[in-house]
């Protein structure tokens, strides 16, 4: 869907298209296999048409041997950035795995809680090397304590 006002929801509904594709990555392909920055990626090009910039190659520990926050800072590049309490549906959000590492996990607020999810539990869309795969997870204490940056896509696309 390209063209008009991109929704939150419509974020959503495009992150939970790729629940069950495998991780592998820095591949970006619905079915056949993302990581977690594959997946914004894809979302990206359903809504906002080519991506905006060539991809270099990035290995797994996304420059912390630098202590170069290239992830964020590329986010703030093509995302509006949002106050990390403006919490909506559609929401990109950066998360710091490791005190003192470079933030380098992605994910789409799925849920902000009741009344959308019976249990009220906030959620997020993600590829997650430990679990394989593209899985809707809670957004529980411990995950929304790493958020260090919440984007949302550009409002209005081409």
């Amino acid at each position: 869907m390209t063209g008009g006002r991109v929704t939150g929801a419509d974020i959503a509904k495009a992150a939970r298209d790729w629940i069950g594709t495998p991780y592998v990555h820095q591949a970006s392909c619905r079915g056949a296999g993302c990581d977690c920055l594959g997946l914004i990626r894809g979302i990206w090009r359903a809504h906002c048409a080519q991506e905006p910039a060539p991809l270099p190659p990035y290995t797994m520990d996304w420059s912390e041997p630098q202590a170069e926050e290239r992830l964020w800072q590329a986010a703030l590049r093509y995302l509006r950035a949002k106050p990390l309490s403006a919490c909506e549906v559609g929401d990109v959000l950066l998360f710091r795995m490791r005190v003192g590492a470079v933030a380098k996990h992605l994910g789409i607020q799925s849920a902000t809680g009741a009344p959308e999810v019976p249990q009220g539990q906030p959620r997020f869309i993600h590829a997650y090397s430990a679990g394989g795969v593209v899985v809707e997870s809670a957004l529980t204490g411990p995950w929304q304590r790493r958020i260090v940056a919440r984007f949302a896509f550009p409002d209005e696309v081409s």
